[in-house]
């Protein structure tokens, strides 16, 4: 029988079975996308990332990213645990290196460094982040008790400060509801049929709840249950896109900012996370995410057929 080797590792953490998990399977230019999907399925974790030679010798690789139910056009947390997996693959040395992977959301930068005794990746976002403007019916999405009923929260419980639910993307798209504080944050989670109503009118199937943090600027948490993932422990792609939500809010100003992350505390995975936005005259520039990864395990697993 044909086998493939994997590897996994706990992303946005510098300590095993804390973080977010992440399976990579190299070596697989000869897999089908179903093959693929099939693989990720079972593997059963948020994202699965399958690395192929690049279409540009000049890049590094290029990578396919799979929910148990779907592919992804781009996420984080597989961005950055790739490419340290793929850093270490090259060998020992300095460790300031710039890789370039071809993503489905286009190409996206990322730079390896030290970072004390662990690696540190830092990368790029492929897209800027933008207001969804093609959801179903965004004031039903967007109204607060609809809102609060959906994550079994009072109404009360849902904006803080000048921070109201918004809808972006940027390459996936999330609801985000900032929530009043901390417990309300731990006491939140996805009620049906409220949740589905909720979710189809956002055209969306994950909302990222997020209020301000006590040792970190904010503290977040993602549910996507309908994707195969009932809560995640860090979502890179959505702490990128987090940016548009807060320019919203009032919460960038011109020029870089930099913030740290939480998510997954609630979970017992905690992950940190390193937000840099750029922006100029209310306009986003650049978006960065950054942190580490450790490797977890080593395997072999059958192709399908």
């Amino acid at each position: 029988m044909t086998m493939l080797t994997f590897h996994t590792c706990d992303v946005f953490t510098d300590r095993p079975f804390a973080g977010n998990p992440l399976a990579i399977v190299p070596g697989a230019d000869g897999l089908t996308t179903g093959q693929m999907q099939t693989l990720a399925r079972e593997f059963n974790l948020s994202e699965t990332i399958f690395v192929q030679a690049p279409a540009n010798p000049a890049h590094t690789a290029r990578v396919r990213i799979f929910f148990p139910t779907a592919e992804i056009p781009f996420a984080g947390h597989p961005t950055i645990g790739c490419a340290i997996h793929l850093a270490l693959a090259m060998g020992e040395g300095d460790f300031d290196r710039q890789l370039v992977l071809e993503e489905e959301a286009g190409l996206v930068p990322v730079r390896v460094t030290r970072h004390g005794r662990d690696l540190w990746a830092e990368f790029v976002a492929p897209v800027l982040p933008h207001a969804v403007v093609d959801a179903p019916d965004p004031g039903r999405a967007l109204d607060p008790q609809r809102l609060a009923t959906a994550l079994g929260l009072h109404a009360d419980d849902i904006g803080f400060a000048s921070h109201r639910p918004g809808l972006w993307q940027g390459g996936p798209r999330f609801l985000y509801a900032p929530v009043a504080s901390l417990d309300a944050l731990a006491r939140a989670r996805p009620i049906q049929p409220v949740w589905s109503d909720v979710m189809q009118a956002a055209g969306v199937d994950s909302i990222y709840l997020y209020t301000s943090g006590d040792g970190c600027d904010y503290r977040a948490r993602m549910f996507s249950p309908t994707a195969g993932i009932p809560e995640d422990p860090a979502t890179g792609s959505a702490s990128a896109i987090l940016a548009a939500q807060l320019q919203a809010s009032g919460a960038l100003g011109d020029g870089e900012t930099r913030l740290t992350l939480q998510q997954g505390v609630e979970m017992g995975r905690p992950s940190a996370i390193a937000l840099t936005v750029v922006a100029d005259r209310h306009r986003l520039i650049e978006v960065r995410i950054a942190g580490g990864a450790v490797p977890v395990s080593d395997g072999r697993i059958r192709v399908p057929e």
